[in-house]
């Protein structure tokens, strides 16, 4: 959403929304945090963050083009650059999110959930952005840092809005809401993610209930098949909340799955809104992906928006880097499948990563392999939920698993000794043992919270092919 030809946001509203005093006229186009990712025209804030002051790169965001800078003091060297002055700046990019909430006429959905927020959210830009102009957050831009600069970023003339909201303690959403001030809240499901963090798994639906916070009335999209959904149900309620769409394959979800089939290349769906039944293409394989359309067909229900474009729209879908994107690997002797879902992981996105290398047919003589590091923040229950992993496994016809980090050493100790593929300490080591086993044919799945750092085994096998082609995104 940044680097627009049209002003985003002039030197005097900077000002008046956050309270500071700007030096020079200025218009930018868009606003960053990143000096390394900042566009030219963009407004660069300045954050404190917990490793790093942006007032450090304040030069190095000029010398890459940014219209101007809000900072809470004046760098060396930038004293005759355009910025405007603040007592905090992380106060301030909220400040300006307010702003840029409140001047806007958009359509704003909030989108959070222990598994497919990002996915869920990607989904529904997609499916707006062809009905009005739709601003979303990007990539996984959901805390503290994120939503405000998402919204901060929101343009003047947005039809739709669709933002993200991320929490692993208590108490973290209900601001995120209160500043987006969703018209519709959705709720993807409640699993066990963050358990470190949580005394039972009903604390983490009290939590996910806090993005009815910021809500005045509207809708809340609530995934029916969960055993939480009375109780959420409740707390919508309870937050005024008008209408309750759910969705599901439960035979009381107002949008319900009537059938789902997988391929390679994508999931074909039947689903029925209302008295509607809609024939449609998701243009990512898996059952997860044919449930998180659910949830974006209910969202579009709730906005007003055509339900029939939206759900045609999801046939370009494509799965984003380290969220289920694929790739074909050459290979001496011929190639190999690559499933990238190595960005994050839970027991519920393992189970799913699971469904979909079953949906995978591998190559002649290929074998499905699943390379699968450590599940974070599940606190004392970590040990016995990585060892619960080892049925999903053999339901889904898994035939090898490399195993890497000491939490996934309880999966490996529960697996029968003929799917052990190998257990490495790191990511790093893994790699190493699972190129060495990697043969034409196979189907591989890399997944693992982000602190596994199983990006790394993808690395590894990518550079294999020096020019590895994406399959699917």
């Amino acid at each position: 959403m940044t680097g627009t030809s049209a002003p985003l946001w002039s030197a005097d509203e900077v000002a008046a929304a956050t309270g500071g005093r700007a030096s020079a006229r200025f218009a930018a186009t868009g606003v960053s945090i990143d000096s390394r990712t900042l566009e030219a025209g963009d407004l660069f804030i300045a954050i404190r963050g917990p490793r790093a002051d942006g007032h450090d790169h304040v030069r190095q965001a000029f010398a890459r083009g940014a219209a101007a800078a809000l900072v809470a003091r004046v760098p060396d060297g930038c004293e005759a650059r355009a910025l405007v002055l603040v007592a905090d700046t992380q106060s301030a990019l909220e400040a300006l999110a307010a702003a840029a909430r409140a001047r806007t006429t958009a359509k704003v959905v909030a989108i959070t959930g222990s598994v497919g927020k990002t996915g869920t959210k990607e989904a529904l830009r997609l499916a707006l952005e062809r009905q009005g102009k739709t601003a979303a957050s990007a990539g996984s831009l959901n805390n503290l840092w994120g939503v405000p600069l998402s919204l901060a970023r929101m343009p003047r003339d947005a039809v739709y809005g669709v933002f993200e909201l991320g929490m692993n303690h208590p108490g973290e959403l209900a601001p995120l809401s209160r500043l987006v001030s969703p018209h519709v809240g959705v709720i993807t499901t409640v699993e066990a993610v963050h358990l470190e963090f949580f005394g039972q798994l009903a604390d983490i639906a009290e939590a996910k209930a806090e993005i009815f916070a910021g809500m005045r009335g509207g809708s809340a999209v609530l995934n029916r098949d969960n055993p939480f959904f009375p109780l959420l149900f409740d707390r919508a309620r309870a937050a005024g909340i008008e209408r309750v769409i759910g969705f599901g394959a439960h035979p009381e979800a107002e949008v319900r799955l009537v059938s789902w089939k997988s391929s390679p290349g994508g999931s074909d769906v039947i689903a029925r809104v209302g008295a509607r039944e809609l024939d449609y293409r998701v243009g990512v394989p898996g059952r997860h992906w044919a449930f998180n359309s659910l949830a974006v067909l209910a969202a579009a229900l709730a906005l007003g928006a055509d339900v029939e474009r939206a759900a045609a729209a999801l046939v370009a879908l494509a799965a984003l880097k380290g969220r289920g994107r694929r790739h074909r690997i050459r290979l001496q002797s011929g190639s190999c499948e690559l499933i990238d879902d190595s960005y994050n992981a839970s027991p519920a996105s393992m189970r799913a990563v699971f469904d979909m290398l079953a949906a995978t047919e591998p190559g002649k003589g290929g074998r499905r392999i699943a390379a699968l590091g450590d599940m974070l923040e599940l606190g004392a229950q970590a040990s016995p939920l990585h060892a619960s992993l080892a049925g999903p496994i053999a339901a889904a016809g898994i035939d090898l698993v490399f195993t890497a980090g000491p939490l996934m050493a309880a999966l490996d100790r529960a697996l029968p000794p003929a799917l052990r593929g190998a257990h490495a300490e790191s990511s790093e080591a893994l790699a190493k043992l699972l190129i060495a086993a990697v043969r034409p044919g196979d189907v591989i799945a890399v997944k693992g919270s982000l602190g596994s750092r199983m990006g790394k085994v993808v690395e590894a096998l990518l550079a294999l092919d020096e020019l590895p082609s994406a399959v699917n995104g």
